[in-house]
């Protein structure tokens, strides 16, 4: 008898309970009026302005000893550049890489990865390719994206400081 009540009101909280779940908005079903991150693309970074970001993101690096690796990409997230500051850790390389490729493939900061997943976008970890670390930025020439900026080495507050440095170097 006891287990035909506690049955009865099993179902009879589920029957409930499932029609309310329902009935709940689910965010990710609003249709936003524009792309995001919809910028164009323009003619791949060059190699002396990759150089030039590398440099302004190790002397910024140097300034505060941090040792760090840096990586610059073009729009399509090839290799244009790359420096290992002396002690920065292995490990590290193919994080700064991971992050610049990121960026630009995604046409974003890496920043917005990691504050979606913090936030509870779970399926950003399913796409191939992404990583929930900042220190990935742009690298922007009048409105239109050439490339990105991938650092790594330290906390992701300090990658993020080396790649902005770096960026402001070649950003017009």
């Amino acid at each position: 008898m006891k287990s035909t009540f506690r049955m009865a009101v099993l179902a009879a909280a589920t029957a409930v309970a499932v029609p309310g779940f329902a009935q709940q908005p689910n965010p990710m079903d609003a249709v936003p009026e524009k792309m995001p991150f919809d910028i164009p693309y323009g003619p791949p970074v060059s190699l002396e302005r990759g150089e030039a970001a590398i440099a302004a993101a190790v002397a910024e690096a140097k300034k505060r000893d941090w040792k760090m690796n840096v990586t610059v990409v073009d729009s399509g997230g090839n290799l244009v550049a790359f420096q290992r500051m002396d002690g920065a850790q292995i490990a590290s390389i193919k994080i700064s890489q991971h992050k610049a490729t990121a960026s630009a493939e995604f046409r974003r900061e890496t920043k917005a990865f990691e504050a979606g997943i913090q936030g509870g976008l779970n399926y950003l970890i399913t796409l191939d390719g992404v990583i929930g670390s900042r220190g990935g930025i742009l690298l922007m020439d009048n409105g239109k994206l050439v490339g990105a900026i991938g650092c790594s080495g330290g906390t992701g507050s300090q990658d993020e400081v080396t790649c902005k440095a770096g960026a402001a170097a070649v950003n017009k």
